[in-house]
């Protein structure tokens, strides 16, 4: 049975904007996805959204309902109380280009300056061999749908605009983690992770890992193992002497 759901959907652009209130039919089985679609259609033409798959595989049509931030392809109307008022605005830690589409491109640039995998020198293209228990600690990470919603939850560049220059977020560190954990990667990545991505900055509230619409384990699997190899580098006793007779 169909019924009438009240939305709050914000509205604007880069300028500024307000939250607009709708009344649009949802149907057994749709999707937030699925009214914003239909708003379109009867209401608000203009309405900007951002989606592909429609799978919760592209990770597009990320956006924050009732302020948890979620990919509206996977959130199921039955969730809600049909009286309730379902708030659907765009990811907060991003600048907004209009209505629910936001600039994601400090993404793409942390992407960019992370290193790339860094294979043996002496192996050629084709001669790499693993095996599958080398690469079964990683292989989570690879899950990654690059929704950027632990990057929008992640409260170190929410909260701080200015810490985006120094931080990586979640997702890039979750990378960096990957690599590190490669059988294959020689670059050493601990240096880099702590001083040039803001691992540091880092306090695990595991905020991105609730969000992951994949699951992946962000917090325990990537960043603190991260963390636990910086601090065996930097502060362990023996490493440290280690360190300071090299140098001699």
């Amino acid at each position: 049975m169909g019924y009438q759901a009240a939305f709050r959907i914000w509205r604007g652009d880069a300028d500024g904007g307000e939250l607009r209130d709708y009344t649009v039919e949802v149907n057994e089985g749709e999707v937030v996805l699925d009214i914003l679609h239909r708003l379109q259609a009867t209401q608000a033409p203009d309405l900007a959204v951002r989606w592909n798959c429609k799978a919760g595989k592209c990770g597009s049509c990320s956006a924050e309902v009732d302020g948890r931030p979620r990919l509206t392809c996977m959130t199921r109307m039955s969730l809600f109380d049909p009286d309730a008022t379902i708030t659907v605005t765009p990811m907060r830690t991003f600048p907004i280009i209009r209505d629910l589409v936001t600039d994601v491109s400090f993404n793409y640039r942390k992407a960019r300056e992370i290193p790339a995998f860094a294979p043996p020198p002496d192996l050629a293209p084709g001669e790499y061999r693993m095996q599958q228990v080398d690469v079964q600690r990683s292989q989570e990470f690879r899950k990654c749908i690059e929704c950027y919603l632990c990057q929008n939850v992640c409260h170190v560049v929410r909260d701080h605009e200015e810490n985006k220059e120094a931080f990586a977020g979640p997702r890039y560190l979750m990378r960096i983690a990957e690599l590190e954990m490669h059988p294959l990667d020689v670059a050493d990545r601990r240096d880099v992770a702590q001083d040039e991505h803001g691992l540091g900055m880092c306090n695990i509230t595991k905020c991105c890992t609730e969000v992951c619409p994949e699951n992946i384990h962000i917090t325990d699997n990537a960043l603190i193992p991260m963390k636990e190899r910086v601090a065996g580098r930097r502060y362990d006793p023996i490493v440290w002497l280690g360190n300071k007779l090299f140098r001699r």
